[in-house]
C-alpha cells in the first residue's frame, strides 16, 4: 500500500502545485506568473517529488507514464489498475482542494476554465482537434523517451529527476497554448470533473492522446537504447 499511497500523494501535489499556480497566480494582478511560471510550476511538482518518493513507488504521477514504463518493459502490467486509480484519487482530491480555495474568491467561475485541458473554442489559442491531438501525442512520447533515458541503468546517476523535471517545464512552454498541457490523464481528470460540460465532453483526447504517446516512447526506447536493458 505504501507506493500506492506515494502514488496518491505525489499526483495531488502535481496537480495543486501546476494547475493552483495556473488557476491562482498565473494572472494574478501586476505579479501574474504568467504561461513561464505555470510550465516552471509544473516542472518543479515532478522534480521535487522524484525526490521525495521516486525510491518508493517510482514516481510515475501519471497514468500515460506508468502505461509507457509498462510497454518499456520497466513495470509489471499487474500494477497498472492501482497505480493508475491511486493518480486518478489523487489527482480529484487536488481538484477539490483547488476548488476549495478558488472559490473563495468573490466572481470565481469554475466553467471559465479551472485550468482544463481542450481544443476548439476550449483550447487557450483556438487550435483544433487534430492540433490537439498531435500536440498531446508527441508530447508525451517525448516525454517518456526522456524518462526511460534519463532512468537508464547507464545514464548518469541521480539526475534523472532533474531532467524528468526540466523536459516537463518545456513540455508546457511548448504546448499550454494548444491544450493547456496534459500529457497526463489524471491531472486532466482532476479539474475537469469539477468544470463538468466541456471539458468532460473533450476529456477523452487527453486520455487517448497522452497513452498513444507513451507507448509510442517506449517502442522508440526501447529501440534505440534497449541494449543496455
Amino acid at each position: 500500500m505504501k507506493k500506492y499511497v506515494a502514488e496518491f500523494i505525489g499526483t495531488f501535489w502535481l496537480v495543486l502545485g501546476g494547475c493552483g499556480s495556473a488557476v491562482l497566480a498565473a494572472a494574478f494582478p501586476d505579479v501574474g506568473i504568467g504561461l513561464l511560471g505555470v510550465s516552471l510550476a509544473f516542472g518543479l511538482t515532478v522534480l521535487t517529488m522524484a525526490y521525495a518518493i521516486g525510491h518508493i513507488s517510482g514516481c510515475h504521477l501519471n497514468p500515460a507514464v506508468s502505461i509507457g514504463l509498462w510497454a518499456g518493459g520497466r513495470f509489471d502490467a499487474k500494477e497498472l489498475p492501482p497505480y493508475i486509480a491511486s493518480q486518478v484519487a489523487g489527482a480529484i482530491a487536488a481538484g477539490g482542494t483547488l476548488f476549495l480555495v478558488a472559490s473563495g474568491k468573490a466572481g470565481f467561475d469554475v466553467t471559465a476554465g479551472f485550468a482544463s485541458n481542450g481544443y476548439g473554442a476550449h483550447s487557450p489559442g483556438g487550435y483544433s482537434l487534430l492540433s490537439a491531438l498531435v500536440t498531446e501525442v508527441v508530447m508525451t512520447m517525448i516525454f517518456l523517451i526522456v524518462i526511460l533515458g534519463s532512468t537508464d541503468s547507464r545514464a548518469p546517476k541521480g539526475m534523472a529527476p532533474a531532467a524528468i523535471g526540466l523536459c516537463l517545464t518545456l513540455i508546457h512552454l511548448i504546448s499550454i497554448p494548444v491544450t493547456n498541457t496534459s500529457v497526463n490523464p489524471a491531472r486532466s481528470t482532476g479539474v475537469a470533473i469539477f468544470v463538468g460540460g466541456w471539458a468532460l465532453a473533450q476529456l477523452w483526447v487527453f486520455w487517448v492522446a497522452p497513452i498513444i504517446g507513451a507507448v509510442a516512447g517506449a517502442g522508440i526506447y526501447r529501440f534505440i537504447g534497449g541494449d543496455g536493458e
